[in-house]
């Protein structure tokens, strides 16, 4: 059964976690595990991982999977009732009322509820990382992603600090949107860093992101004065950042900060893979109404 954690490890540091993905090529050189943290400040309209923003763990229904059998309603209306059907057969769960307690998880018969989130410490985490460890040596590694890694500052220094102590290349994907010591105590057990650059425009990013771009811009500098290797990763969203003017702004940013030799940048198109998730955290997609990208454009 699901539980909170009580924090039995006063020296440990504990973190949530989405997922701890192993065998992953996307997130970095070689083979890599990859550490998902939960929480994220911003509110990409395009972000992939919809489960990832909220910091707390949380339930996931996926309706695909349910057979409107009913069993749940049955289960929560014993605990908290937060969970109904309405007469279309349709379960809808009412997630103020939710203490994601993982009982209409554990009766679910066609395993249509999960729960995403969990309280992990740096010692639960290095023990999966570790069971890899004869693959990173050809040139993988771990990444620490997210959500965004500065929302749980101490516990991926942490997870890194341990890894460069093993001899484990590390990677550090973040927005930047987090505090610039902190970020700087990372970069520190940091090989690579994969940063995210999105509208450089102040106004046009709170607009779009939701929240402003200061810190992110000051932690730019950060970063290009740390020296770590870097990837400015930059996702082409149709009517959102390509055009001209942010395209022009973060080339002139990144001569400004001097790494235009040695910076690389990453253009992610945009793509609708996590568009199903919203629904299972019980959330709209923001953009459905933003099309593909075009050959001639990217």
């Amino acid at each position: 059964m699901f539980y909170k954690r009580k924090n039995y490890y006063m020296s440990e540091i504990v973190g949530t976690v989405f997922n701890v993905q192993r065998y992953s090529i996307d997130d970095g050189p070689g083979i890599r595990t990859t550490v998902f943290v939960k929480g994220c400040p911003l509110r990409c309209p395009w972000c992939s991982n919809p489960e990832s923003q909220n910091p707390h763990p949380e339930l996931l229904y996926r309706y695909t999977a349910c057979t409107h059998c009913g069993t749940c309603v049955k289960t929560c209306s014993d605990i908290e009732n937060a969970v109904s059907m309405d007469d279309a057969g349709a379960i809808h769960i009412d997630r103020e009322k939710c203490t994601v307690c993982g009982a209409c998880v554990e009766t679910c018969p066609s395993k249509a509820l999960s729960i995403t989130g969990e309280e992990k410490t740096t010692d639960e985490v290095m023990k999966t990382v570790l069971r890899d460890e004869v693959y990173y040596e050809d040139g993988g590694g771990v990444t620490c992603s997210g959500g965004e890694i500065l929302a749980q500052p101490e516990f991926v220094e942490e997870i890194f600090r341990r890894c460069k102590e093993r001899g484990i290349h590390t990677n550090a994907d973040t927005s930047g949107y987090g505090n610039s010591e902190a970020f700087r105590k990372i970069l520190d057990v940091s090989d690579l860093c994969y940063f995210d650059v999105k509208v450089l425009d102040p106004e046009r990013h709170k607009e779009i992101i939701g929240v402003p771009n200061d810190l992110i811009m000051a932690n730019m500098k950060v970063l290009a004065d740390s020296g770590v290797q870097t990837v400015l990763r930059y996702p082409v969203v149709p009517g959102m950042t390509d055009d001209d003017a942010n395209i022009d702004a973060i080339a002139d940013t990144v001569k400004k900060l001097g790494r235009q030799d040695d910076w690389v940048v990453n253009i992610l198109p945009y793509h609708r893979y996590g568009e199903n998730k919203y629904a299972s955290v019980g959330m709209v997609y923001p953009i459905p109404d933003v099309p593909d990208n075009t050959a001639e454009n990217l």
